[in-house]
C-alpha cells in the first residue's frame, strides 16, 4: 500500500448513534488514492464518503463493524428471492458518476422522503456532485429502470477484490419493491459475474436499526481485532 498520511478528526455527533460522539480516522484528503490502495483500506475495515476514507475510533466504543457479503457462498432467503421476483423487469445500466436532471430529481426526492428536516433533504447540484462524483476514484453508477422510468441508483466503487456498495437513492413512492435491498442483490449478482469474491457493504451497528438490515445477507464476514472473520450473524456490540 503506498505511503499515507492518516489524521484523527476532533470528536463531532455520530451519525448512527446520536446520543454519543464520534472519532474517525481518515486519510488525507488531499492526497490521492489509486484502486489498489482503496482496495487495502477497504480490506482493513475502511469506508469512502466522497473524498473521505474513514475508520471509527471512537474511545470506548466499538459499535460499527464493517461487514461484507461473499458473494460465492451468499444465498438470497425466501423474502430477497420474492425481491429479485417483484423487479425481474428492470433492466440495468452501468454508467460512470455524472451529473443529470434525472438523477439529481431522484436524489432529492429520496432524502427529502429519508431525512426531512434534518439538513439533507435541501441538496444542490454542487452538493450532489461532491458527494457522489468524487474524482480519481473508480466508481460506477448502476441504473435501474422499469419501462424507461428511473426507480433507483447504486453508487458503487470497484475494487481489487470486490465491489462497494458507497451508496444508494431509489423512489420513494414504491416501497413495495424494496429497491434498496434488490440494489444490494444486484451488487452481489454483478461481482459474482465479475469474478469478484466480495461485496463491501460499510458498517454494521447492532444498536441502530437503520442497520439491521444488513444482518439479512448471509453469510456475512465481519472485521474484528484486525482480520476478517465469518458468521451468521455479526455479535452484538460491546
Amino acid at each position: 500500500m503506498k505511503r499515507l498520511r492518516f489524521y484523527a478528526t476532533v470528536p463531532h455527533p455520530c451519525p448512527y448513534l446520536p446520543e454519543r460522539s464520534a472519532v474517525d480516522v481518515v486519510t488525507d484528503p488531499g492526497m490521492p488514492i489509486d484502486q489498489g490502495t482503496l482496495s487495502d483500506l477497504f480490506r482493513m475495515g475502511f469506508r469512502r464518503s466522497g473524498i473521505f476514507v474513514y475508520r471509527p475510533e471512537c474511545p470506548g466504543c466499538q459499535s460499527c463493524i464493517a461487514v461484507r457479503i461473499p458473494v460465492h457462498d451468499f444465498r438470497p432467503n425466501r423474502a430477497q428471492r420474492r425481491c429479485l421476483a417483484r423487479n425481474a423487469e428492470l433492466t440495468l445500466e452501468s454508467r460512470p458518476p455524472h451529473y443529470s436532471d434525472e438523477l439529481f430529481r431522484l436524489y432529492r426526492a429520496y432524502l427529502k422522503h429519508r431525512h426531512p428536516g434534518g439538513g439533507m433533504d435541501k441538496p444542490t447540484p454542487d452538493s450532489f456532485r461532491e458527494f457522489l462524483c468524487t474524482p480519481g476514484v473508480e466508481t460506477e453508477f448502476l441504473l435501474f429502470r422499469a419501462g424507461g422510468r428511473l426507480l433507483s441508483v447504486a453508487v458503487t466503487d470497484r475494487l481489487h477484490d470486490g465491489l462497494s456498495a458507497n451508496y444508494t437513492f431509489f423512489a420513494p413512492n414504491a416501497p413495495e419493491r424494496s429497491l434498496g435491498t434488490y440494489a444490494i442483490l444486484s451488487q452481489v449478482a454483478e461481482a459474482r459475474r465479475r469474478g469478484l469474491d466480495y461485496v463491501y457493504l460499510g458498517y454494521w451497528i447492532a444498536e441502530s436499526p437503520k442497520m439491521r438490515y444488513k444482518n439479512r445477507f448471509r453469510p456475512l464476514e465481519f472485521y474484528a481485532d484486525e482480520y476478517w472473520q465469518r458468521c451468521e450473524r455479526p455479535p452484538a456490540a460491546d
